[in-house]
């Protein structure tokens, strides 16, 4: 009998924060420049400097934990971690390691429905490592280069409990992280730019067993679909190792997007000895309390609080109120657009519809978006005081989305205006009634679907621009 597999996955997400300096030092933390010119010699770790800790991380990594509901630790700590690679200019790193900032914490997500509390082991505060580049791909690359411009810029790592088993909730998990730290505004979280990078620590056992499987590590996933696409593939190779007999190894493995493949690159089935020691030329952080609650004061409004106001305050669904909040900016923008237009489901019904399939079409986000949400508040208003048809609005708004015109321009310049004036649709009612006397006779019938069809003729004979509850009421009386 072959047996039932569960999946057990922790993600480890690093975050660079979003501060102009490096953490110990006033180095820029701007990305992209030339190789090796945002540096200076604490961050290349020359003899003789001293690092003295950027205050703003501290507080972007306390203002995290509080949205991550974590404990705030009095007194904390940095460590040394020693290891020799490339991109670590002095090679140790200046981390966290038994006295982190901020442990225990926790983060809901949903999926299908279902909402489930992942554990947050820990938040810590470390330096960033410098970038190895390679000509060709990772695994074919001849030799590499090394550009420290990164190195030093403040990174948060936070850890989670193996609490995710699939990589549908991993992908969640992420990707709610990610929309609470754009909130509140510690990181752009740039994925293809490395603000934001994932790895993961995935194992399976069989179902219904406490003790864990044998764990991989899948390094620096910087989207989400690759997390998913990787994960979904590393489990199902553990599940056929295992069903083979075979045994997994605990290593570090690359994922290769191309190929859709994970790839071994260490193993780490003995124990790296970082050598841990607490950095000497760094005090511990006594963290005051009252700052702390300062900090936490200064929060911003959370996406699931965001939600539930819009659930019960202007009776979206969950489904509506979730795709809104999902983004801040987004959020702000529906806000903005009910305080023009105050229907919050009218106006939900057009951004979640057709303003999120015209940003998905020109793969551009809301913030880039040409219309302004005072000019969609206008577009119902025209719609409601029925100056233009629904059907006439959609290509209005197109215009709007590709032009950033406003929606009266629009329709004065292509003539969109409705027809509201009874005595001229009459006319045109009487010649569609004259034109199809056998349609008519199946109204007449009782046959309902006679009626759009029509509706449909006067619509295409005034180019879409009839009243159509007018054009309804007047075949109805006039068929009668």
């Amino acid at each position: 009998m072959v047996p039932e597999y569960e999946t057990v996955i922790g993600l480890e997400v690093h975050v660079e924060l979003k501060t102009n300096s490096k953490i110990f030092c006033n180095s820029t933390t701007a990305f992209g420049g030339e190789p090796n010119t945002h540096v200076c010699p604490v961050c290349l770790g020359l003899p003789g400097v001293l690092p003295v800790i950027n205050k703003k991380a501290l507080e972007y990594t306390i203002r995290t934990a509080l949205a991550l509901n974590c404990e705030i630790a009095g007194f904390s700590k940095f460590d040394r971690k020693n290891y020799y690679y490339p991109d670590m200019p002095k090679n140790y790193q200046i981390s966290q390691y038994d006295l982190p900032i901020a442990p225990k914490g926790h983060l809901n997500i949903e999926l299908d429905g279902n909402i489930r509390r992942i554990g947050i082991t820990r938040v810590h505060l470390e330096e960033d490592t410098g970038k190895l580049v390679h000509p060709g791909t990772i695994t074919t690359s001849p030799y590499s280069l090394v550009d420290y411009n990164r190195a030093g810029v403040p990174l948060m790592e936070i850890v989670s409990e193996p609490d995710l088993r699939s990589p549908e909730e991993a992908k969640a998990y992420l990707e709610k992280l990610k929309a609470i730290i754009l909130y509140i505004g510690v990181s752009d979280c740039k994925m293809e730019e490395g603000s934001l990078r994932c790895d993961a620590n995935v194992s399976v056992r069989v179902q219904g067993k406490e003790e864990y499987g044998t764990k991989t590590e899948i390094k620096n996933m910087n989207s989400f679909k690759s997390l998913q696409r990787a994960l979904a593939y590393e489990v199902e190779r553990q599940i056929e190792v295992l069903g083979n007999k075979g045994r997994i190894i605990q290593e570090t493995r690359a994922w290769d997007e191309s190929k859709g493949i994970t790839l071994s690159m260490r193993s780490k089935e003995e124990a790296h000895d970082y050598r841990y020691f607490p950095e000497p030329d760094l005090v511990p952080l006594v963290i005051d309390r009252k700052w702390v609650e300062e900090i936490r004061a200064s929060l911003p409004e959370l996406p699931d609080e965001r939600k539930t106001r819009y659930q019960r305050d202007y009776g979206l669904s969950a489904y509506d109120a979730a795709r809104l909040s999902a983004e801040f900016e987004m959020a702000d923008f529906f806000e903005a657009c009910v305080k023009s237009y105050p229907q919050p489901k009218i106006v939900s019904n057009w951004i979640n519809g057709d303003l999120s399939r015209l940003l998905n079409l020109h793969n551009i986000n809301i913030v880039a978006c040409p219309l302004t949400p005072q000019q969609l508040g206008a577009l119902l208003k025209l719609i409601e005081k029925g100056t233009i048809s629904g059907k006439i609005a959609k290509t209005v708004f197109e215009e709007m989305f590709n032009k950033g015109k406003d929606p009266e321009q629009i329709i004065q310049e292509k003539g969109l205006v409705q027809i509201s004036d009874e005595d001229a649709l009459v006319k045109i009612v009487d010649e569609i009634i004259t034109q199809n006397q056998k349609v008519v006779a199946d109204y007449r019938a009782g046959k309902d679907r006679a009626l759009a069809f029509l509706v449909g003729q006067v619509m295409k004979a005034t180019r879409g621009k009839a009243n159509p509850e007018l054009v309804n009421r007047l075949l109805k009386e006039k068929m009668q």
